[in-house]
C-alpha cells in the first residue's frame, strides 16, 4: 500500500507572485488599509475586526458601493507564481493531498483550485469550493484540492445578492495554520512525517511545525527561514517539487 502524502501551500508571495491578495485588491482600488494595518499591529484590532474594517474600506472606495461580482472582476489579472499549475499537478500525480491554507482572498484560493477538478459532482464540503466556482469553472464539479481562506461574503438577502456583507470570512487565523494542518491529517489519514507545508511568513511556522518537509520559498524575513528545514530564494515553485520529490523519495 502507498504511503499517503499531505503538501500544504500558503498562497501570497508564494501561489501568488505579488505582496498579498488583498494588496492586489487595494492596489486595483487605488486605496490602502495603512490605518488599520496599524491598529492591528498595536494590538488595538483582533483579526475578524481588521478584515471587517478593511472590507468597509473596499466597499465605500466607490460609489454606488463595490459588489461582489465587481470585486471578482478586479481579481481577474492576478499574477501568479513561475510554475504554480505545473507544480501542483507534478504533486497530485504521486496521489499526494493538496491544500492552500491563507489569510488571503478566497476567490483567488478558489481560482487555484478550480484548475484541479475532480471526477467527483460539486457538494458542500470542509475545505471545498463555493457552488458559483465550481459550476463558472469546474463544470459543476468538486475540486480535488482543500482550500482555506479568509475574504469576504455576500448578503443573503436576495434584493442584495450582489451586495458585500459587512462581516467577513474568516477561516485562517494569522497564527492558526498549524491547527488546520492537523485537522487535514486526521480527515485525511496523512502522519506529520508525510507532510510538507510550504511558506513565506512567520504566518506559516505553524504549519512548519506540523509537517516533516517544511520550506520557506520566498521568504518576507528571517523569521521563518530560522525555523523552516529548507529555504528556497529563486521564485520557481518547481524547486519545491524537486525538494519534496527527493525528501519524500517520490519515484
Amino acid at each position: 500500500m502507498s504511503v499517503q502524502h499531505l503538501v500544504c501551500f500558503d498562497m501570497d508571495r508564494v501561489l501568488v507572485d505579488h505582496l498579498s491578495t488583498w494588496q492586489y485588491v487595494y492596489d486595483q482600488l487605488g486605496i490602502n488599509n495603512d490605518e488599520s494595518f496599524a491598529l492591528y499591529n498595536q494590538g488595538k484590532l483582533d483579526e475578524w475586526d481588521w478584515i471587517k474594517i478593511d472590507l468597509a474600506l473596499i466597499k465605500s472606495s466607490r460609489t454606488p458601493p463595490v459588489t461582489d461580482s465587481e470585486l471578482r472582476s478586479l481579481m481577474v489579472d492576478m499574477p501568479f507564481m513561475k510554475n504554480w499549475k505545473k507544480t501542483i499537478s507534478k504533486i497530485l500525480e504521486h496521489g499526494a493531498h493538496v491544500a492552500i491554507i491563507s489569510g488571503g482572498l478566497q476567490h483567488t484560493a478558489r481560482y487555484i483550485a478550480a484548475q484541479f477538478p475532480s471526477s467527483n459532482q460539486w457538494r458542500k464540503r470542509w475545505g471545498g469550493i463555493d457552488p458559483h466556482t465550481a459550476k463558472e469553472q469546474c463544470d459543476g464539479q468538486d475540486s480535488v484540492l482543500h482550500v482555506f481562506s479568509n475574504g469576504w461574503l455576500v448578503e443573503s438577502n436576495k434584493e442584495a445578492h450582489d451586495s458585500i456583507s459587512s462581516f467577513g470570512r474568516y477561516q485562517v487565523q494569522m497564527n492558526g495554520k498549524g491547527s488546520i494542518v492537523k485537522m487535514l491529517q486526521r480527515r485525511l489519514g496523512v502522519k506529520k512525517e508525510h507532510t510538507a507545508s510550504i511558506g513565506d511568513s512567520a504566518g506559516d511556522i505553524g504549519m512548519f511545525e506540523e509537517s516533516e518537509v517544511s520550506i520557506c520559498f520566498n521568504p518576507w524575513n528571517e523569521i521563518p527561514i530560522q525555523v523552516a528545514k529548507h529555504t528556497i530564494h529563486e521564485c520557481d515553485l518547481m524547486l519545491v517539487y524537486e525538494h519534496l520529490k527527493s525528501k519524500f523519495e517520490w519515484s
